[in-house]
């Protein structure tokens, strides 16, 4: 039984992070006591979560024993794990959500709400369409932690699948040439569709999850707040700018004489590929209230 004791905390994972950090945000506004879960208490994002009312917690996902202690009396857990950037094929994402589910189970923490990436079933190389120039270990793990997540046997559990983040369009980016040019520099097709979500829109469908677990028990969530193209993209960003923006037309080739990092190739291939199942009527239909990009690019962008 889920208890709702408004004196019990959310632990929230990566809570300095942009995930963590949001959902962290989300539950406090709601008036949801939060205890972040942080490396550095010192920390200059930390402090700032401890100034909006969190109760910051000293812990690491590769320690066991730190988890151990930061799910001791806590309602529920938010989950999240970023892949080792120096080493994709590092098993280190796996295992701290096994650290972090294996702690909330042996404390009888009720609820679990886990954050993978959309489309992360089909993106692997068990299923049609794949292709071996993408990254495999990337989405094995991710489908692997959410299915340790969907077996562990919370009382109640949920797992987001949010799309392409809003956020990568602020400056210095990937997204633009030398990061901050006034050009987009991608192998992305200029007429395929991106389904994009606003970091703070995983914030608040995390914060209802755990105000709502009974309703959201099992659900896997794509999560997108808008589906536009590439141009359509570059037409917003120009009008909020004032000055125009290309959505370019590259090979991998012209992409990389260009400037592209060789990392981000994969997954923007894959994307131009096999394009995110996540669509803003889902949201919708769960009555999760996500932002259409035009609305946060003028917010952003003023």
């Amino acid at each position: 039984m889920i208890n709702h004791d408004s004196e019990l905390s959310v632990l929230v994972s990566g809570a300095t992070g942009q995930q963590g950090g949001a959902t962290a945000r989300a539950l406090l506004a709601r008036g949801i006591p939060v205890r972040a879960l942080v490396r550095n208490p010192n920390a200059e994002k930390a402090q700032a979560l401890k100034a909006l009312g969190a109760t910051l917690f000293q812990g690491d996902l590769n320690d066991p024993d730190s988890l151990q202690d930061a799910c001791r009396g806590v309602r529920g857990v938010f989950s999240v794990q970023m892949p080792d950037m120096n080493n994709m094929e590092s098993d280190m994402e796996r295992v701290q959500c096994q650290n972090l589910v294996s702690a909330a189970r042996a404390l009888q923490v009720p609820q679990f709400v886990h954050t993978s990436v959309s489309g992360s079933e089909r993106s692997h190389p068990d299923k049609p369409g794949w292709d071996e120039r993408w990254n495999a270990n990337y989405y094995i793990s991710k489908n692997h932690n959410e299915q340790r997540v969907r077996e562990a046997g919370f009382d109640s559990w949920t797992v987001l699948k949010p799309s392409f983040f809003m956020e990568n369009l602020i400056r210095p980016s990937f997204m633009f040439a030398n990061f901050v040019e006034d050009r987009l520099l991608t192998i992305l097709k200029p007429d395929q569709g991106l389904a994009l979500i606003a970091v703070a829109d995983i914030g608040e469908a995390a914060a209802v999850a755990f105000q709502e677990p009974g309703r959201f028990h099992q659900q896997d969530i794509e999560l997108a707040g808008d589906w536009l193209t590439l141009r359509e993209v570059a037409g917003v960003l120009s009008a909020c700018l004032g000055k125009h923006i290309e959505a370019p037309d590259l090979t991998v080739e012209q992409a990389l004489e260009q400037g592209l990092h060789p990392a981000l190739i994969q997954g923007q291939d894959l994307l131009n590929k096999l394009p995110s199942l996540a669509r803003p009527e889902r949201a919708h239909e769960l009555g999760l209230k996500v932002t259409d990009f035009k609305t946060w690019a003028v917010a952003h962008w003023k």
